[in-house]
């Protein structure tokens, strides 16, 4: 059987995670396009870099099934490469920063914008789970008003088990999908 590759974005606003995430589960070293920057502001805290273009990793599952993690850029001013790295994507995985109450509508945002470029399977992940101001995935549902029936799942962005799970998930939904 011919390997399988398996193409998933990973976006949602600035500093939701999105590097890390990738970062905790690639079995190469992350390519990324991190330029620095001073966000030292009371909406962010402090941030050294940024992403501009993209970051990517890859994930061996078996000996047929490799998957290729693409994550955006989170600021705006880089939504150009949104569309780019959404071409040939089977699915997309929304981080929110589950602790920012002020990005949650710039999430739904993004996620909207995704599900334009192509009608693929996605999941969102409530990320920082782990930190205390975080809401829980149930709130955040009602916040982003996201339908029942897509996946919204905890995440910590520095967890390999919690990052697999998100992942799983998604590959789950893209493989029904092709069954189909």
């Amino acid at each position: 059987m011919p390997m399988q590759t398996v193409k998933m974005v990973i976006t949602g606003p600035f500093s939701a995670g999105k590097t890390e995430f990738i970062r905790s589960i690639s079995e190469i070293d992350v390519v990324t396009t991190d330029e620095g920057i001073s966000a030292v502001s009371a909406e962010y805290g402090t941030k050294e870099a940024t992403t501009v273009a993209m970051d990517f990793g890859r994930i061996t599952v078996d000996d047929d099934l490799v998957l290729y993690l693409f994550g955006t850029p989170g600021q705006r001013r880089f939504d150009f490469m949104w569309e780019i790295l959404a071409e040939g994507m089977l699915g997309f995985v929304v981080m929110v920063d589950s602790a920012k109450p002020e990005t949650f509508r710039e999430a739904k945002s993004i996620l909207e914008t995704f599900r334009a470029y192509a009608p693929t399977p996605y999941v969102v992940a409530a990320n920082k789970q782990d930190h205390p101001d975080a809401w829980a995935p149930e709130d955040l549902r009602i916040a982003l008003r996201i339908e029942e029936s897509v996946k919204l799942l905890p995440c910590i962005a520095t967890d390999k088990e919690s990052v697999k799970n998100v992942l799983l998930e998604l590959l789950y939904s893209i493989l029904e999908e092709m069954d189909t």
